[in-house]
Parts: C-alpha cells; structure tokens; sequence
C-alpha cells in the first residue's frame, strides 16, 4: 500500500475545510436565525403586504355586507309600496275618498261657532260636504247646529248621516202645499 504523501493530506484537508465552508453558507442562505438586513427587510415588506391585503379584504366584506344589506331594504321598500299601490287601487276602484283635512277644519270652524248662525249657514252647504263635517264634529255640536236648521235641512242630513238616500216629501204632506194661492 502506498503512503500518502503531504501533498495529498494538505489537499485533503483543504477540501475538508472547504466543504465545511460551504455547508455553512447553504444553511445561512435557507433562511436560518440569522439572514442579515435584506432577508430582514424582504419579511417586513411581505408582512405589511399582507396586514394592508387583510384590511383590504375585510373592507371588501363590510362593503358588500351593507350593499346586501340595502338591497333588501330597498326591496322591501318596493314590495311595501307595490302592496300600498295595490291597496290604493283597490280603494280607487270601491270609491275614491276625498281628504279629510279641510272637513276637519271646518268642523272645528262650524264647532266654534254659535249655533243660532251656524245652522242656517250649515245648511246652505253641499249635503256631502253637511255629512263630511257632521261626521267630524262632536255629537253635542252637530246636535246644537241642526236644531238651528229647517226641519227638511235636518232631516236630508239626518238622512244622509245614517248612509240612507234622501227622499223628498210628497207634494201632498209639504205644509201648505195642499192650499190655493190667492192674490192679494
């Protein structure tokens, strides 16, 4: 067997040392304990990459939570309306009813009023409008004005406030209806 020589032992041992050397830097590129300022900087940069990505993606949620959320309100806005429409319609069709508010002021007018000058100016009204605002007065008031009305004013309203038609009297039974004029 041969011997090896110096030469060949201080190669090996150039070449052990030299594979130690580059064990040792593969392990400092792989990403061990320590990397150095620029492996520093490249976490950091992915790491705030990442926080803003996360804020971007939980606004993204919020947004489409509240547009989720408006979309139905607005469809049960529209469904209500339709069905408030659809209501009307059916109200339209029955009869349309007139606005209440200018009866209610004028009852509270004819309620103010003195009896003895709001029954005759009463009757003089259209009898829808008479039963409109009687309907609106208080019983002791509208009872007040129409015994200062004629008794045939009181009566058409009494007729019309119980929803039944007004008939007239019958020629006949009108007081002096059956007596001849004579010329004076």
């Amino acid at each position: 067997m041969t011997r090896p020589t110096r030469l060949m032992l201080g190669v090996a041992a150039a070449a052990a040392v030299a594979n130690a050397i580059a064990f040792a830097a593969s392990a400092d590129l792989a990403g061990g304990p320590d990397t150095g300022r620029l492996g520093a900087s490249l976490r950091d940069a992915t790491a705030q990459r990442d926080r803003v990505s996360a804020a971007d993606k939980r606004r993204l949620d919020m947004r489409e939570q509240a547009v989720r959320a408006s979309e139905a309100r607005l469809a049960s806005q529209l469904k209500q309306q339709q069905e408030e429409a659809a209501a009307g319609t059916a109200k339209g069709a029955a009869g349309a009813q007139a606005p209440a508010v200018p009866y209610d002021n004028l009852a509270r007018i004819y309620q103010r009023m003195k009896p003895n000058r709001a029954g005759p100016i009463f009757e003089k009204l259209d009898l829808d409008v008479q039963r409109e605002v009687a309907a609106r007065m208080r019983e002791q008031a509208t009872a007040q004005i129409m015994a200062n009305m004629s008794p045939n004013g009181a009566v058409a309203l009494s007729m019309a406030m119980a929803g039944r038609k007004v008939m007239p009297a019958p020629a006949a039974t009108r007081p002096g209806a059956g007596r001849p004029v004579t010329p004076k």
